[in-house]
C-alpha cells in the first residue's frame, strides 16, 4: 500500500467519527465560547471542517509562506456552512491523496516565514501531524464543548458517557 493510501484510509476511518461530532453542533450556538480566548463553536466546527481540505491544499507546492496565509476561521452564520466545508475539504484530500505517489509523498516540504524556513519535511510527515493529528486536537476541544454545553458528547473511539451502554 503507498503512503498516500494509507493516510487516505485513515482519514477516511477518522471522517466518520468527525461527522458525528459536527453532526451535534447546535445551530443556535454557534457564537458560543467557553472562555473569552476561545473560539467560538462556530469558528472551532469550521476549523475542523476545513483542516485537511486546507492541509493538502497548501502542501500541493513544494513550499508554504506563513506570511500569506489567513488563519483566521470564519463565524459561520449556519451549520450548512460546515457541513459544506467538510465536504469541500473531503473533495480536496482525496483528490490530492489519489494523485499523489511515494514520491511526492516523501518529497520534502518547507514551511517559510518569507525568506526563513521554520521547518522541511517530508510531505507525509506534514499531513500526518498537521492534517490529521491536528484535526484529532481540535475534535477533542470540540467534545469538551459540547460536553460543557450539555450536548451529548457522541463515540470517538469508543463510548461516551452518554453513549455507553454500562452508564
Amino acid at each position: 500500500m503507498s503512503i498516500c493510501d494509507e493516510i487516505l484510509a485513515e482519514f477516511h476511518e477518522e471522517l466518520t467519527a468527525t461527522r458525528r461530532i459536527l453532526d451535534r453542533i447546535p445551530a443556535d450556538k454557534l457564537a458560543w465560547k467557553p472562555h473569552e480566548k476561545s473560539m467560538s463553536l462556530g469558528q472551532l466546527a469550521m476549523h475542523i471542517a476545513s483542516v485537511p481540505g486546507g492541509i493538502v491544499f497548501i502542501t500541493t507546492n513544494d513550499s508554504f509562506d506563513v506570511l500569506k496565509g489567513n488563519f483566521a476561521p470564519p463565524h459561520p452564520k449556519e451549520v450548512a456552512e460546515i457541513q459544506a466545508a467538510l465536504e469541500e475539504s473531503v473533495r480536496k484530500v482525496e483528490k490530492a491523496l489519489k494523485e499523489g505517489n511515494d514520491g511526492s509523498a516523501q518529497a520534502p516540504w518547507h514551511l517559510m516565514r518569507g525568506e526563513h524556513e521554520i521547518q522541511s519535511r517530508p510531505r507525509f510527515k506534514i499531513w500526518r501531524s498537521l492534517m490529521l493529528n491536528h484535526w484529532y486536537h481540535h475534535r477533542g476541544q470540540l467534545s469538551v464543548y459540547l460536553r460543557l454545553l450539555d450536548i451529548p458528547v457522541p463515540s470517538i473511539y469508543g463510548p461516551t458517557a452518554d453513549e455507553s451502554p454500562f452508564a
